[in-house]
């Protein structure tokens, strides 16, 4: 019996485990779901005969034995993992998918998973993921026409649903690894920008946003990923002017986040010293500067020429950052401590619907005429367990493991799922699972 095994049960895991083992019946397949918790493993294999639930741990050499008997290893690990999990499925000749970036060393794999016959697919999720793939759909259409594009945005966002947490001023939870959230935009961000190369380094990230519109949805802002520049290549726009990738937030997100990263708090690098005793707002306090009358509220306002009534601060104290509560972690950094508060305040409730919006814009010329496609995506989860977030990360995966199970997929070495053999049949069903782009073009 030919089997999949998958690694990691957390929070994006629920969509792509039903998906596989609902095809596990079909094809008779044998499932395996491993985690450092197996008892969250029990949980999404649940009453299926097809699947089974195991305590994993790459790091441990008994468990990553496991690998060997498998044909295929998805990975929903943390992505710091998947070089280890790709190390042993070249040493047992196996496939892997993930949903995370190609990184330095996963590229260095690429010749021996060649040379093996082996497929290392990265980048298949959501963001990235998704967005390679449709966006990619509409460049190859466009070419084919004999367009030339000369600029290309794009914008993806897990948000929450209008009728969730109405009274939630971020209009955001989390929705994905709350640690991803945290850390979010360290770095510099490099884009092009009407031919001129633009560098953001993270601490004007924030400052330096993007305003857009989405059909039925109204205004939103984004904020500049990482390197948008290495996409030119991998999409076939050398000679592009605009090349654009970024993070969609709710308007008024990035000016209150900004806050924090200037007082240094998603700071990962040193521990804070007396964490745990620690007050939430003695954590936001350590920060400032010494004053014997004005408060918290009052030097940030201050600092920031901010109204003490205004969005950022009402966005701050809405998350419990003025609380007197212990924050209720024995030791860790900034970072690892404005998770722990926020959690509190962010993590979604059981009945909780989280939103997934995603939004292209190509510009190009066609017989002499500047053309304009928008296209944009939005996906609504069912519960805090069913999340958009799971679906658009986990399906594609899914969908793709079933292909190259199918014998369907010819590429092979570390590759992401922008060539015709991945994005044609895993949009197409995509679509008949209720997650599609809407286009519309104008001249």
């Amino acid at each position: 019996m030919r089997s999949i095994l998958i690694l990691g049960a957390g929070r994006s895991s629920s969509a792509l485990i039903d998906y596989i083992l609902e095809q596990a019946i079909n094809f008779d397949w044998k499932v395996i779901v491993g985690d450092v918790s197996v008892e969250a493993a029990r949980e999404r294999v649940g009453n299926s005969s097809k699947g089974t639930a195991i305590a994993f741990d790459i790091q441990q050499e008994p468990s990553s034995e496991i690998i060997k008997d498998c044909d295929i290893v998805i990975s929903l690990l943390p992505a710091f993992l998947h070089p280890a999990v790709a190390k042993k499925c070249l040493q047992y000749s196996k496939h892997l998918f993930t949903a995370s970036y190609v990184s330095d060393e996963m590229k260095s794999f690429d010749l021996e998973a060649k040379q093996k016959g082996l497929l290392f697919l990265n980048e298949c999720g959501l963001d990235p993921g998704i967005d390679h793939m449709s966006a990619m759909q509409v460049i190859d259409r466009i070419k084919n026409d004999g367009g030339e594009l000369y600029s290309f945005e794009s914008f993806t966002g897990g948000l929450i649903a209008p009728d969730t947490d109405p009274e939630n001023p971020w209009r955001y939870k989390f929705t994905w690894n709350p640690r991803n959230v945290v850390m979010a935009g360290q770095g510099t961000a490099k884009f092009l920008q009407n031919g001129q190369y633009k560098y953001i380094p993270y601490q004007q990230l924030f400052k330096r946003t993007t305003q857009i519109a989405v059909d039925g949805y109204g205004g939103f802002e984004g904020y500049a990923n990482r390197d948008s520049l290495r996409y030119r290549e991998t999409y076939g726009l050398q000679n592009i002017k605009t090349m654009l990738r970024g993070t969609l937030r709710n308007v008024g997100f990035c000016a209150a986040w900004d806050v924090l990263v200037q007082l240094g708090c998603t700071d990962d690098t040193y521990a804070v010293e007396n964490a745990g005793h620690m007050t939430n707002r003695e954590f936001i306090n350590s920060f400032l500067e010494y004053h014997p009358e004005w408060s918290v509220e009052e030097k940030i306002a201050r600092k920031f020429q901010l109204r003490i009534d205004g969005p950022e601060l009402q966005r701050l104290k809405w998350s419990g950052l003025f609380d007197k509560a212990i924050i209720g972690l024995g030791e860790g950094t900034p970072a690892q401590l404005l998770e722990f508060i926020l959690n509190k305040r962010w993590k979604l409730n059981p009945d909780d619907r989280d939103l997934v919006i995603m939004w292209h814009r190509f510009r190009f010329s066609q017989n002499g005429k500047g053309k304009e496609i928008q296209a944009s995506l939005m996906a609504h989860g069912e519960n805090s367990t069913r999340t958009s977030m799971a679906k658009t990360v986990g399906l594609p995966l899914a969908i793709a493991a079933k292909l190259v199970m199918e014998g369907k997929v010819n590429a092979r070495g570390v590759v992401i799922p922008v060539s015709r053999e991945f994005y044609q049949p895993i949009l197409y069903e995509l679509s008949g699972l209720g997650i599609r782009l809407i286009e519309t073009e104008s001249m």
